[in-house]
């Protein structure tokens, strides 16, 4: 069955570098010859393979919406290039006390219609999304208790115990400061259609499927960028047109580039591809509800035993991943690096464990996947649907457009388990290990397990960070024998890039348009 399965995936991958076009399509843009230059032109293209989920940033957890989001709202921390904590919005800030943190605004910053970043916003922003449990993002600051105002540049950030993340999760995913006038006048749904910042580009247009239109803001407090006078996010699902568009100038930039297609993108005059770890983990993650047989973890382990991480990374990418039991990779705080590199693997170990859980003569089980979201994505999942029969499993995998994927999760829809891939943007191995958290996922996963609450419980107030350390490996170590979610390996991201463009990847995934340069 192993050799069934490899070559299954030889052809998932030719299929993946022709799929959605014709063979008189690819000759056609090959025939076009060297991707078009035009020295004058101002405007930035990106492909996206999937269009962003909303301009709340509170309420998604979706890197490439944050991608867009990044070039209109500013965070009070950012990462530097080498990954330090720097301020972006702040000027200075003091430790007071174990649970308060005073800050100050840096001066002469503004929103898109030209109001003055205060004190003010940064408590309506933090306290909304710390208090509101229905947001996405409520999990990752709900540590904050409250803000308060000084002046008009000055505030204290005061959280419910000690927080010894805090720097960290005020420079991730979702980090942006919202405007409090503009939105108590103009209402929220108004915010939605014509979102504002203090973001070095500001909002034209949402073509919903289509594109993301941003233009410079001229009054941006570290001045305008007189790069680009247009940065345009095109969203192109299939893989093939993103390809062809890139081949042919359309786009400067297009993600998820397939492996089957690395080459023609290198070999073709005026592009190139480029590529960078990610601090993305592709994983499963698993029913433990009772009533399905993943709620045994001598199921959840045969499935695991059963994947072959490394025929998914060698076959499948080409070498773009890196086979792991954790989803907090060495750079990450609290990094439990012997899981890091190596898998399990053993499917006769499996049929022994599925025969002691009652499922000697195998079971059925559905698998959600995204389609286009991720790197090979789709044909990963029917490859670990292979790989699960070998065992006999027998998996009915069910591919959804981005948009579909992500209001399944939402609802709690999903049934025995789903394919997907999740980042850490606070680089803090608090965030990964807080979805073993019991009572975040009830109606989702609903994993329990009283250690390794324990131990997040402990962990987040931890001001000794070698301690705090070692809490975090430990709770990596009980999940990679519990497997409420099965690691399969760490991402690369892989660019298509014009020539005309220097564009260094970021292991973020972020595309900030003022670090792009026109050559």
């Amino acid at each position: 069955m192993k050799y069934a399965y490899l070559i299954l995936a030889v052809v998932g991958l030719v299929l993946s570098g022709c799929g959605g076009g014709t063979a008189e399509e690819e000759t056609m843009a090959l025939d076009e010859g060297a991707a078009s230059v035009d020295e004058n032109n101002k405007t930035l293209t990106i492909a996206l393979g999937t269009d962003i989920v909303t301009f709340d940033i509170h309420d998604h957890n979706n890197t490439s919406t944050e991608a867009v989001h990044d070039n209109m709202f500013n965070y009070l921390f950012k990462r530097d290039e080498n990954n330090v904590i720097q301020p972006e919005l702040v000027d200075t800030f003091t430790q007071i006390d174990d649970v308060t943190v005073e800050m100050t605004l840096k001066e002469g910053v503004t929103f898109h219609n030209g109001d003055t970043l205060t004190a003010e916003d940064v408590k309506f922003t933090l306290e909304r999304v710390a208090t509101d449990e229905t947001l996405q993002e409520y999990p990752n600051y709900r540590q904050i208790k409250e803000v308060d105002t000084i002046d008009e540049r000055t505030f204290q950030i005061i959280t419910h115990e000690p927080e010894p993340s805090l720097l960290h999760r005020l420079s991730r995913l979702g980090s942006g400061i919202l405007p409090k006038r503009y939105i108590e006048e103009e209402g929220w749904d108004h915010f939605l259609a014509h979102p504002i910042g203090t973001g070095p580009y500001e909002f034209k247009e949402w073509v919903r499927d289509s594109r993301i239109v941003l233009t410079p803001y001229d009054d941006y407090f570290e001045g305008p960028v007189e790069e680009w006078d247009e940065v345009v996010f095109r969203i192109i699902p299939e893989n093939s047109t993103r390809v062809s568009e890139l081949l042919t100038g359309g786009v400067d930039i297009a993600v998820n580039i397939p492996p089957a297609d690395w080459d023609r993108v290198n070999g073709n005059a005026g592009t190139a591809m480029k590529s960078e770890t990610s601090n993305r983990t592709m994983m499963l993650i698993l029913r433990a509800t009772d009533g399905y047989p993943t709620a045994d973890v001598r199921v959840r382990k045969a499935l695991n035993l059963a994947i072959d991480n490394g025929a998914i990374t060698d076959s499948a990418l080409r070498g773009a991943g890196t086979p792991t039991k954790t989803r907090v990779a060495p750079g990450n705080f609290g990094a439990e690096e012997s899981l890091y590199d190596t898998y399990d693997y053993d499917p006769e170990e499996a049929k022994r464990l599925l025969e002691e859980a009652g499922y000697g003569d195998g079971f059925e089980m559905t698998l959600h996947s995204p389609r286009g979201r991720y790197l090979q994505d789709a044909e990963i999942a029917e490859l670990i649907g292979g790989m699960l029969q070998a065992i006999n499993v027998s998996v009915n995998v069910e591919l959804m457009e981005w948009s579909n994927f992500v209001e399944m999760r939402q609802a709690g829809a999903n049934k025995d388990a789903y394919l997907i891939g999740l980042g850490n943007s606070m680089f803090d191995g608090a965030y990964s290990v807080d979805w073993y958290r019991s009572d975040r996922f009830v109606g989702q996963t609903d994993y329990k397990n009283k250690e390794i609450d324990a131990l997040l419980e402990a962990s987040a107030v931890n001001m000794d960070q070698t301690e705090r350390a070692e809490q975090l490996k430990e709770i990596q170590r009980i999940a990679d024998e519990e497997l409420p979610h099965i690691m399969l390996h760490q991402e690369t991201v892989n660019y298509g890039v014009n020539d005309r463009i220097d564009f260094v990847p970021k292991m973020d995934e972020m595309i900030y348009a003022p670090e792009i340069k026109r050559k």
